[in-house]
């Protein structure tokens, strides 16, 4: 699992690096369909690339706003048409290929009652949860204009914060590079320890689901 993450994030910031625009768009496409692909990499280095001068601010936020409705759309779309107790059975049986749980869908579903209609919107600035929002909206059957609209505006000031802090780092380049090189293997650890913790942690919880459930 740790390994095909890693492959993935490199296939996609590789795809950015070379395709602009369109990469971003297909990037945020496939991490707003509740594949755990982190926009936390991708518009950050899609900032990047801008402060490189390679993309434009604007074009690149927009951009990432609207992969992330394409994929949101989708995600939409399937809560919809299988219903709660058949996306069940499919997160049940297949999730586990691509670190998709069934607690992920619990936490989701609880929140969108909770909060309603208004929570697609606040949902996008928030890390995990942004991802899997889409499908009690779907399963709700929330109305396609209001849930393109809320996902749309949501999903561009998520964006926005994280272009610009790409940005950031890439005026900052020249200062910061001095001290990542200096750091570099704990830099280097430390990204290997996400890599390997992060499906390890989502697994352990989706271990102790199945036991407070059984």
């Amino acid at each position: 699992m740790a390994n095909i993450l890693a492959i993935l994030v490199h296939l996609i910031t590789g795809a950015i690096n070379r395709f602009g625009y369109g990469g971003i768009i297909l990037a945020m496409a496939i991490e707003s369909a509740s594949i755990p692909l982190p926009s936390e990499v991708i518009m950050p280095f899609a900032g990047f690339l801008v402060s490189q001068q390679q993309l434009a601010f604007w074009p690149t936020v927009i951009a990432g706003a609207l992969g992330c409705l394409i994929g949101s759309l989708a995600s939409w779309l399937i809560g919809w048409q299988l219903g709660e107790e058949l996306l069940r059975q499919l997160i049940r049986r297949y999730g586990r290929f691509l670190l998709i749980f069934e607690y992920e869908l619990d936490d989701a579903i609880r929140i969108f009652r909770r909060y309603g209609n208004p929570v697609i919107f606040f949902s996008r600035l928030l890390p995990v949860i942004r991802t899997f929002i889409s499908l009690p909206a779907g399963i709700a059957q929330m109305p396609l204009g209001t849930f393109s609209l809320y996902t749309f505006l949501g999903s561009f000031f998520w964006t926005l914060l994280l272009t610009w802090l790409g940005v950031r780092l890439g005026q900052n380049w020249p200062q910061l590079g001095v001290w990542f090189h200096r750091f570099d293997i704990f830099i280097g650890l430390g990204l290997l320890f996400l890599i390997i913790w992060y499906p390890w942690h989502k697994i352990r919880r989706q271990k102790h689901y199945q036991a407070r459930k059984s």
